[in-house]
């Protein structure tokens, strides 16, 4: 164990020697003072819309939830970005500079080296998720009085969805270099969220290809059914004309996901981990 977090802690120190982390928080804070300013003019300008309408649409809900989807977006983005950025080079980069050789060696061993780092990444990639996004949960209550439905849930499954994005991005970096694997993983990550869009789509215009195509898409890249179900959780308890024009909304075509998506995740991680750990075993250093 503690040559694990010995590991992990020179990956997250490296992370630092490159000023990374303070580029993520400088741009995490602009993106926070823009969301708080614009989740507060929001709330006004819809303040008197509607008003005694004979929908009784609920304009503080529609809101709140339109707001509050795009900062799940924007903090799955941005979890995403960090997640490609701790692992893009773990592997063949730091090999090709000499970095690795020492480290493989027995006790240590290469399984035990990768798990190390992609675990610091993951957990830095978690508490950075989860700080973003309950920011955002007391930006939106303090700027309209409207929390989600559901507070803990979606703010769990965005962090393990970008915890699915750092797995892939372990895995790439055993076959490509640093620019290509985080251009790979990011294409990747965008190909899943069109394949979400898709889905929203096929269900508008009841088409059955476009439905599969979506469904197909969440089982290779589940970060993309983690977002939707998050989604769908945020106004869970919202009914009747109010839901309705949340469907219509840009973050509204969520769903559901099925009872097998978390143990279908957890899967995923782990046939990821195997074969990032057999494909750097049998690499040459």
């Amino acid at each position: 164990m503690r040559e694990l977090l010995t590991i992990a802690g020179y990956g997250l120190r490296e992370s630092l020697r490159r000023r990374m982390f303070a580029v993520v928080i400088f741009l995490t804070l602009c993106f926070l003072a823009l969301y708080a300013y614009g989740t507060h003019q929001a709330f006004e300008d819809t303040s008197g819309f509607a008003q005694g309408n004979r929908f009784d649409l609920d304009t503080h809900v529609v809101a709140g939830a339109i707001v509050f989807g795009l900062a799940m977006f924007a903090t799955l983005f941005l979890g995403a970005i960090l997640a490609v950025f701790l692992t893009l080079g773990i592997v063949r980069s730091d090999a090709e500079q000499g970095l690795l050789q020492p480290l493989v060696v027995r006790p240590v061993g290469r399984t035990r080296l990768l798990l190390a780092r992609f675990l610091g990444s993951a957990a830095v990639c978690l508490v950075y998720v989860l700080a973003v996004y309950f920011a955002t949960v007391a930006i939106t209550d303090w700027a309209g009085g409207w929390t989600p439905d559901r507070i803990l849930a979606p703010g769990l499954e965005l962090a393990v969805g970008v915890v699915v994005v750092a797995a892939l991005s372990t895995l790439g970096s055993v076959f490509l270099t640093s620019t290509a694997n985080g251009i790979g993983v990011l294409m990747v990550f965008g190909a899943g969220l069109v394949g979400g869009l898709l889905g929203q789509i096929g269900e508008a215009i009841d088409s059955e290809r476009l439905n599969r195509i979506s469904e197909i898409a969440s089982w290779v890249v589940p970060f993309e059914a983690l977002y939707q179900d998050g989604l769908n959780r945020l106004t869970s308890d919202t009914y009747g004309f109010t839901r309705f024009a949340l469907q219509l909304g840009p973050f509204g075509g969520s769903k559901p996901a099925s009872g097998w998506l978390l143990p279908w995740t957890g899967t995923y991680l782990l046939l990821v981990g195997a074969l990032a750990a057999f494909a750097f075993s049998r690499r040459d250093l």
